[in-house]
């Protein structure tokens, strides 16, 4: 039986809150991922620490928690890869990522071999 696209949507969501736990020592407060087409499309909300958002205030400690969010995950993409590639069968071909430092929102973008959209019925 195959799976349904909501299924596969909500396993890369808890995986990618089991991996930030694991990897980064905490997770987000709300993971959402979506199935569009080749990409699958992540937003996470609550990334940032109440010291982040205090760091955030001028532009030299934004730049610097943008900076250090980003390496962060960035050092872990190969993981995320194989961990996307392990529930829907398909190989990342890139990655895309962003934090917004005024909600503390990281959106995450899977740019996949092929259309994994195309799979459902």
């Amino acid at each position: 039986m195959t799976k349904s696209k909501g299924t596969i949507e909500s396993e890369i969501s808890r995986a990618l809150t089991q991996w930030e736990k694991d990897y980064l020592g905490r997770g987000s407060l709300q993971v959402k991922s979506d199935i569009l087409r080749d990409m699958i499309i992540v937003t996470l909300r609550g990334v940032l620490t109440p010291a982040e958002y205090s760091l955030c205030k001028d532009k030299e400690g934004l730049m610097s928690i943008k900076n250090i969010r980003t390496s962060l995950v960035e050092s872990g993409v190969e993981d995320l890869k194989d961990m996307i590639l392990n529930i829907t069968g398909f190989e990342v071909v890139s990655f895309h990522t962003d934090i917004s430092t005024r909600t503390g929102e990281r959106i995450m973008v899977f740019r996949l071999s092929s259309d994994l959209s195309s799979t459902f019925s």
